[in-house]
Formats: structure tokens, sequence, C-alpha cells
């Protein structure tokens, strides 16, 4: 399967089969995570966790026999790096057909950082839960409806050339593509916080503030949603053999006084 239809196909998942993942399954998980990288060139920790030996658990999960956590050092960048990085580990699992989601805050935080082994100087922006898909729970189907987590904003209303007047088209289906991934990544509360303008052959990303969504803790919550939407730019286009390469320089673009520049990406064959 593509980036692309993984990417499609990919949801939320907070219910799961009460069973342990195969060894194999995540030993090759395992494998992977060493060898992420992100355009930010900062480190991400990652570390596996079994729920019951640990005591981890989550009000809105069930069944789920394993946790993965994010750790990084609070660092400028940060949070976009961790978004972007993790959400490779999460496609990747997603491909093998393990479920997984996005948790910030619906934990017991300081349980999973000491079973994580987090330092003072790290973050622990999220985790998720790690396992095998079952049957989509009452609760399940709620929790999803109330944040419309089947729904997304449309394109005129994400992508624009120039400035914030002109809708943005596509100039070929790989393109195309690549901005339906960033539309459809997962983001805090489903808020989709990205917004992105092309203008002299860059496509300068940023983020649109919405309150309650930074703290300590975590740093930037939506920060940390423009790095998924940067995973899923890149990972679309370099699968089709196009070139990406992040860079870090405010174009001076006139934009509502909410949102923030937060860094550009530059495509080529």
């Amino acid at each position: 399967m593509s980036v692309f239809e993984t990417i499609r196909q990919r949801r939320s998942v907070r219910t799961f089969e009460k069973k342990k993942i195969d060894n194999s399954v995540l030993e090759e998980l395992k494998e992977y995570a060493k060898q992420i990288e992100n355009p930010w060139n900062i480190e991400v920790r990652y570390v596996f966790m079994d729920a019951e030996e640990y005591g981890l658990s989550s009000p809105v999960l069930s069944g789920e026999p394993m946790y993965i956590a994010a750790l990084v050092d609070k660092t400028d960048h940060a949070e976009e790096a961790a978004g972007y990085a993790f959400e490779k580990l999460m496609l990747k699992a997603v491909s093998m057909g393990l479920g997984t989601v996005w948790i910030g805050g619906t934990m017991k935080r300081e349980l999973f950082e000491t079973a994580c082994g987090k330092t003072d100087r790290e973050r622990m922006p999220c985790i998720t839960p790690l396992g095998i898909p079952a049957k989509m729970s009452f609760k399940e189907k709620m929790m999803r409806k109330g944040v419309g987590a089947d729904t997304r904003m449309k394109s005129e209303k994400l992508f624009f050339a120039e400035d914030m007047d002109h809708p943005l088209k596509a100039d070929s289906m790989d393109i195309h593509d690549a901005l339906e991934a960033v539309r459809l990544a997962p983001s805090a509360v489903n808020k989709q916080p990205w917004r992105i303008i092309l203008k002299d052959g860059l496509y300068h990303f940023y983020e649109k503030h919405a309150k309650g969504y930074n703290s300590d803790a975590v740093g930037d919550m939506q920060k940390i949603d423009i790095g998924i939407a940067v995973a899923h730019f890149d990972l679309v286009l370099n699968e089709r053999g196009l070139q990406t390469e992040l860079v870090i320089s405010d174009p001076g673009i006139p934009v509502d006084e909410d949102m923030e520049y937060i860094a550009s990406v530059k495509v080529s064959r």
C-alpha cells in the first residue's frame, strides 16, 4: 500500500483486541523507529511500554496491550520534529495492520513519564496506544462524532497562492495528493491548524493558533500538528520521486494575527 493510501485509510483507533502483538511485528516496528529522521535534525526518542507491566491506561481507550511514548529535548522546533517523526512511526504501524491514536492529555501523565524514563531536559508531548484494532465501541463512535473526526475543512480554506486571498490550485497530481494528505492529517481535537501559502516556489507552512493548546508539559501542541502535516506532505512527494527540502525563512506574507510562520518546503525533481 502506498503512503498516500495509508494516510487515506488511517483512523484514530481507541478500541483494541485484548491480545499481545506478535514479537516479529513488534521488532520490525522497533527497527524502523531507529531509522526515523526529521528535517529539523532533532533527536526523538521512542519508548515501547507494556500496558499491563507498567499499569498504564487511558479513559478513552479499551483493550490496548502497549503504548509508545515519544520524547524530545526542550529546544526550538522540538514540537514540530516530534510531530513529524512520531507520525512516520505511527503510519508505519498502520501499514502493518496495527491501530494507533495521538494522545496528548487523556492520561495520567506522571505515570507515563515515569514508565518511559523521561529526564528533566525532555518533554513527552504525546503517546500512542499500539495494538490490533477491534470493532469500534459505542463510546469511541460518540467521541469521533463529538470532535468531527470524519470531517475536514475544504482545501480552499487551507491552501493558498501568493497570499490569503487566492486559493491554491495544484499544478500536478503529485502536489494535489500531497496537499490532500495534509488536509487528512490528524490534529488535536481536529482543529486542523495548518495553512499553506505557495509563493516564490516554496510551500510556506503556518500555524493558525487556537487558545488552550500550549503547556509546559507538552509545549505547543499545534506545532506538533504542523510537524504531522509537513510529514504527510514530504512522505507522499518523496515516495513519488520528488525531493523536499525544509527551509526556515519567513517570506513576510501578510497573514491573520492568529497565524504564525513555521517553515517552508522546497519541492524539486
